[in-house]
Formats: C-alpha cells, sequence, structure tokens
C-alpha cells in the first residue's frame, strides 16, 4: 500500500479537499522501480483494474482493495509517466463497467476566469460554474464547479454514486474559492446536488446555484441540463426587437402569473404547461392588442404562495409547466407573433431556504453576517451582499443568461427601492449607515449601475425596468448622467393617486381633484410605465372592479372603463396585471385561475372590449405611444371643474400635426353644453368613448364628433360645447378644416 494511513482516512472520512493530488495516476517509485499508481474510490464496486487505452491489446492491471467501501490502489511497474486510460469494474450485482477516471482530467475552468469571477467582472460566469456537459480530450461528460471558499470540502452528488459525499469529492482551485470536477460518462438529465462540509465539520447538501433546471419540491435536485440543443425560430423578432422596443414604441404589457391565468380542472385543477401557455396564451394577447406579456417570476422556487418573488434556482425556468426547453418554445411563439416578453427579476432578496443559497458553505457567503444589513425584515428573507465581488457577479451573469438563454427582450426588477436605502422598512437602531452616514445603500446602487450597463452594453434593446416607489432620483437616467440607468420606471404614484380618487364615492371626489393632476408635477422627471399590478388585487385590496366606488356592478365596470380610458390616454407606457382586462370581481388568487365566466356578461366583456380598442388606439395614434416621454406634447386644458369632476388635455405627435383631445367626466352624472377650450379650430372627432353601448354604456356621447367655434375659453382661442356622458372618457382627433 503506497497510500499512507492518513490520507487514506481523509477518503474515508469525507475530508479530502484536493482529491486529484491522491486519486487518479501518478508517477512513483516503489522500492526503487519506478511506475505509476492509480488509485480509485468508488461505490458498491468489488474489483477493478487498470485498462490501457493507449496499447492495442489494451492491457489490464489488476488494483488492489484497501477498504470495505471501495477504495482501490494499484502500482504498474515500468510506465515512467502518466497514460491514458480507462477503469473497469464489477459492482456487488456482478454488472461488468469501464470508464473514464474522472479524477484523470485537468481542471475545466481556466486561471483567467477565476481572475475575473474573483474580480468580480466575468459577467458569462453562467457559463463556467453549475454543471456544463462537455468534451474534454475527446470524452464527453459533464463538468461541475460551484464557489464555496470557506468549505473544507465538496462534493458532487448523484444516484451515480448513491449520493454519498465521499466517492466525487472536487479539487479546490487555490484562493480562488471554487471547487470543480469534470465527470465523464454523466449525461444531460442526471440529477446531483453538492455535499459541502462545513468548518464546524458539519455536512450538507446544496442545490447548485448555478443550476438551469430542477426537480420539483421537495427533494428540489439540480439537473443537467444543456442550452445548446434548442432551434429558436424567432430571427425576425430578434433583429427588429432594438426598434420595437424604442422608447417612442408603443408598449401595453399583460401582466400574468402563469401558474393561475387557466387551469384545468378536469385534470385535477392543474395550471397549463409552457406548451398550453404558449398557444393559448399568445391567441389571448394578440386578440387583445398587448405589445408585450410581462411574466411574474418564472425562477425556480420552492413556496407557491411567494408568486415567484423567493427564489432558489436564479437560473432556472420553474419546473412547474414544463423544461427549459418548453420555456423557450413559450418565448419563441410569443415572439413570433410579435410579443415581447419581460420577466420579473429578484435582486433585491432570497429565501432562507436551507438548501438553496442561505449559509451555502457554512457562513454568510451570498448575504451579509449583520442581520442590520443582511435580513430582509418585511419577507423574512435574506438580502444579498452587493459589494462581494463573486455575489455581484452572479447576479449579473443571471440578468444576462436571462437574455442569453431565454431571449427574454426586459426585465423587470423588483423591489428597487428596498435595494436602495439601508433604512428600508427598518427603525432607528436597527440599519447600519453608509460610510458618509448616509441611508444610502452604495453597493446596491453601484450594482445595479453595472447590471443595467451590462444588459445594454451586451443585448442593445433590452428594456430594463424598475419597480421603485420612491422618488429616488435619476432612475432613469444613465450612469453617465449620474443615474441607475434603467429604461422605465412604474409609476407607483400616479397609480395610487388615481386609485384613491375613483375608491371615494363620487360626492366626495371633488375634495380630491389633486388626485388626478398631482402627478403632472413629476411625470417627465422619470420615463413611467403607467400601471395597475399584481400588488393592488390581492391581500385584501379588492380586484379593480370592487375597489370603484360603492354601486352596481354596472356602475363599477362604467367608472371602471372611465378609468382605463383616462390610462391609455394618459402619458406614460401601459402595464395592466390579469382579470383586470375584464374586470374580475374576486381578488386574484394565486392557487385558483381567472374568472373566465364572467366574460358572458356585458359589464365585464364589455370592458374586455374597451382594452382591445384602447390597444389599438394606443398602438397606432402617433400623438400617444410616440410621444409618452415629450413633455412638449402634453397640455392640461381645464382640470379646474372639481365640482363637475372633469378634466380634459391633449397630446400631440411629434409631426405637430396630429393631435388628440381627452375629455373626462368622473360624477354619475350627464352634463349638456358643457364648454371646454380647444387647442386648435376644426372638427374634433370622437374617436373612442368608454360609454359606448358596445362597451356596456348607454351611448350618450357627441356623435361623430364636435366643431369647434371661435369662442375662447380654458385659454384657448377656439373651444365647443361638449356632453360629458356619466362617469366617462371620451378621445377626441383633430381634424383640420377642408
Amino acid at each position: 500500500m503506497l497510500i499512507t494511513k492518513k490520507e487514506l482516512e481523509r477518503f474515508t472520512k469525507s475530508k479530502a479537499n484536493q482529491p486529484h493530488g491522491v486519486l487518479g495516476m501518478h508517477p512513483v517509485v516503489k522500492r526503487g522501480k519506478p511506475g505509476v499508481v492509480v488509485r480509485a474510490f468508488l461505490s458498491n464496486t468489488v474489483s477493478c483494474e487498470v485498462v490501457d487505452i493507449e496499447q492495442e491489446d489494451s492491457p489490464r492491471y489488476p488494483m488492489e482493495r484497501l477498504t470495505d467501501d471501495g477504495f482501490f490502489e494499484g502500482f504498474i511497474e515500468g510506465r515512467k509517466g502518466v497514460f491514458k486510460y480507462r477503469l473497469r469494474t464489477e459492482t456487488e450485482n456482478l454488472e461488468i463497467r469501464q470508464f473514464y477516471d474522472p479524477y484523470s482530467f485537468l481542471p475545466t475552468i481556466s486561471e483567467t476566469d477565476l481572475y475575473l469571477f474573483n474580480e468580480g467582472n466575468e459577467h458569462r460566469i453562467y457559463e463556467k460554474l453549475g454543471s456544463r456537459p462537455r468534451v474534454v480530450d475527446g470524452i464527453p461528460g459533464v463538468s461541475f464547479a460551484v464557489w464555496a471558499p470557506n468549505a473544507q470540502r465538496v462534493s458532487v452528488v448523484g444516484g451515480f454514486n448513491d449520493w454519498d459525499g465521499r466517492y466525487n469529492p472536487m479539487r479546490s482551485l487555490g484562493g480562488s474559492g471554487v471547487w470543480e470536477l469534470f465527470i465523464p460518462g454523466l449525461h444531460v438529465g442526471e440529477m446531483y446536488k453538492f455535499e459541502l462540509k462545513a468548518d464546524n465539520d458539519a455536512v450538507f447538501l446544496k442545490t447548485d446555484p448555478y443550476a438551469s433546471y430542477f426537480e420539483a419540491p421537495p427533494n428540489n435536485a439540480s439537473i443537467v441540463y444543456d442550452h445548446s440543443c434548442y432551434d429558436w425560430s424567432d430571427k425576425a423578432w430578434m433583429d427588429s426587437r432594438r426598434e420595437l422596443q424604442a422608447l417612442d414604441k408603443p408598449m401595453s404589457v399583460y401582466e400574468v402569473h402563469l401558474g393561475s391565468w387557466k387551469r384545468r380542472r378536469e385534470e385535477d385543477n392543474r395550471p397549463l404547461s409552457y406548451a398550453e401557455l404558449a398557444l393559448e396564451l399568445t391567441d389571448y394577447v394578440v386578440e387583445h392588442s398587448f405589445t408585450h406579456v410581462e411574466l411574474m417570476p418564472v425562477a425556480e422556487h420552492p413556496f407557491d404562495g411567494s408568486w415567484g418573488y423567493q427564489v432558489t434556482g436564479y437560473f432556472a425556468p420553474t419546473q412547474r409547466f414544463g423544461s427549459p426547453d418548453d420555456f423557450k418554445a413559450f418565448v419563441d411563439h410569443l415572439h413570433r407573433n410579435g410579443i415581447g416578453v419581460i420577466v420579473d427579476w429578484v435582486p433585491a432578496h432570497f429565501p432562507r431556504d436551507t438548501f438553496a443559497l442561505a449559509t451555502f458553505d457554512g457562513t454568510h457567503l451570498y448575504e451579509h453576517e449583520d442581520p442590520r444589513l443582511g435580513a430582509h425584515q418585511d419577507w423574512g428573507t435574506l438580502i444579498f451582499n452587493f459589494g462581494r465581488h463573486e455575489v455581484k457577479c452572479f447576479l449579473v451573469a443571471n440578468a444576462l443568461a436571462w437574455l442569453d438563454y431565454f431571449h427574454i427582450d426586459g426585465l423587470r426588477v423588483d423591489a428597487v427601492a428596498s435595494m436602495l436605502y439601508l433604512d428600508y422598512s427598518r427603525e432607528e437602531g436597527e440599519w447600519i449607515p453608509n460610510k458618509y452616514g448616509g441611508n444610502e445603500n452604495l453597493e446596491a446602487i453601484e450594482f445595479l449601475k453595472e447590471v443595467n450597463s451590462c444588459v445594454h452594453k451586451y443585448y442593445p434593446g433590452t428594456l430594463m425596468i424598475a419597480e421603485e416607489s420612491t422618488s429616488f432620483a435619476g432612475v432613469t437616467r444613465s450612469p453617465e448622467e449620474g443615474g441607475l440607468g434603467f429604461d422605465l420606471k412604474w409609476n407607483m404614484g400616479w397609480m395610487h393617486d388615481n386609485l384613491s380618487y375613483f375608491e371615494k364615492d363620487p360626492i366626495h371626489r371633488k375634495h380630491h381633484q389633486g388626485d388626478l393632476t398631482f402627478g403632472m408635477l413629476y411625470q417627465y422627471a422619470e420615463k413611467f410605465v403607467t400601471v395597475f399590478s399584481h400588488d393592488e388585487v390581492t391581500h385584501g385590496k379588492q380586484s379593480m372592479l370592487m375597489k370603484m366606488a360603492a354601486g352596481s356592478i354596472s356602475e363599477k365596470s362604467q367608472t371602471l372603463r372611465a378609468l382605463y380610458g383616462h390610462m391609455w390616454a394618459y402619458p406614460g407606457k401601459k402595464l395592466l396585471f390579469m382579470g383586470s382586462e375584464f374586470g374580475q370581481s374576486e381578488e386574484w388568487a394565486y392557487a385558483g385561475q381567472l374568472q373566465w365566466h364572467l366574460n358572458e356578461y356585458k359589464d365585464h366583456s364589455g370592458i374586455s372590449l374597451l382594452i382591445k380598442d384602447l390597444n389599438r388606439l394606443y398602438r397606432h395614434e402617433p400623438a400617444l405611444a410616440e410621444t409618452d416621454f415629450d413633455e412638449s406634447s402634453f397640455r392640461w386644458i381645464a382640470c379646474w371643474d372639481s365640482e363637475a369632476g372633469a378634466i380634459s388635455y391633449s397630446r400631440t405627435a411629434s409631426d405637430g400635426h396630429n393631435r388628440v383631445m381627452i375629455v373626462a367626466h368622473f360624477t354619475p352624472v350627464e352634463r349638456r353644453n358643457y364648454r371646454i377650450g380647444v387647442p386648435c379650430s376644426g372638427f374634433w372627432r370622437e374617436i373612442l368613448n368608454t360609454n359606448s353601448s358596445f362597451y356596456g354604456g348607454d351611448d350618450a356621447g357627441n356623435g361623430s364628433g364636435i366643431t369647434s367655434e371661435a369662442i375662447p375659453f380654458d385659454d384657448c382661442d377656439h373651444s365647443a360645447e361638449f356632453v360629458l356622458p356619466s362617469c366617462s372618457t371620451m378621445i377626441f382627433k383633430w381634424e383640420e378644416r377642408g
């Protein structure tokens, strides 16, 4: 026996951190005779031989079994250097296997990759860490690499070694903190985890932070997956995406939670698969003329009730609806039908589940150790340590991987406000000021700037959208201008103000006219998306329909149509959460499906028809989407009449010629002969009226339109007398006199 008892004990007691120095083939001298020693540690193996594949007759050299649990050693006299070989084994079940030795291969990750990773600048580290099917020296297999700098030992475990961490220990690649192993013969679909031994000798299993595919809970094993197999057919979309997603183009987003959009009730109430969603959701979105879908987080998560916002598999679309290839086909189908795909991305925090990122190597690796920095009090989650280079690298690479592997067109970044402020949702004494004594999270701010810059550098035309609920300055300014670098920001202020107004009884709205107008004071400070999102229709907040002031369902429907008309005419891109487009009456519930049967009733189908027309109008009227961020294109005409609950404003296209005028009235009485100034003389054609009988209204309105009179009013040289139907929004388009 050439191996020392101490070295042998390190393997049998799973303490090996440099296994390649012992296992595999090594030149040695035994009793003055040169040769090579070969060692292997194999589960369920009763005998083992070395097969010399460099010689024609492939001689076999027996190895001695040193321990009952499968440690083998063999000395081959006379060979002066290592040679290519296989191991030939017989298992306890008398099965004969022949395979290449994992410990005969050099590292599959370069020193340059490791250097850039430790520096925080290896933006495509997702191609190096994790599990990667590879061909090394002509031999197919899977390379594994994981960052765990404080572990004593890391092993790959799976069915191939009976989930026993003694048999495939990984090598530590110096001070990089990365552990690596290439296992020949493994295939796509193999389940695996990492077994780690911490400094305190605790042994535990972790899933792969970079895995692209996972087993369903409760086992949550990572699954080897090959991204090179899917054949995309969305070239036309990808080639034109940069133009289609320019900020002067229409963007109307349908926000979807895939698990509860529709369900197959006859099949145990199961949600639709990616393949089913590709057909049904695409047709629905096209029918309603939305330009994009936004998916609530599809990254792997263990708990349905988190809606996807507590991620344990950052690089993997959830297995709930199919495989990664199925998800790619879903995106592909949407693209081929002209629909962009935005995914909610959650870099602000992650859950405490012990099988995932939390205390990954026995230490607070991805999170801060101090709970004043590393614990999110609202959600019971952990906060990423944005100042650690490798953590920043993980997150930047994750953003890029969704764009690279899955052709995602935009990332809506969740909970940005919680990232920006060290005292977010904390009382005095519960947070630590930054180095200047302030409450800004400087490391998170720099991270956001970097990830936005990287996304725009590598994938021009991709949209980065912030859910940011404070007045933090410069969210949609470039980092070069001192901003965070987002393309768009959700307009949470407009959403809350307008909902506050419409929730009030009409008799009280006159005291809150400012809720309708205040948002224009900051409307052009950022590039906004006007939203009614999932957050507003759950947790006791009621559905959009039921939020409307007290009254019958028909009255609520009428009011909601008026609100939507105003929303689509108002500056900013658009987003609406599923179910709100037909006035679902119940709050959204993640475990059910939308109330599709309500579309049998006009109070609901009329809202759906209105959304279709609003989207078509928004997409084709130059004065709307084209000028969403042009301050000079908007003009208040009259917003003074709080008693009547009436507002009017105009939007002008960049050509200065195409004009629309919006007249909105939010009390439940009809007003006739109501004079309003008009921006220019001519005929103003009524192109949309939310009170149309087509949508469920009573058709009161202004017929085909109104001709202006040379009567000055509302600081305009011309005006006209309008009919204001009860609770309605009307859109007029200017036609010059003949």
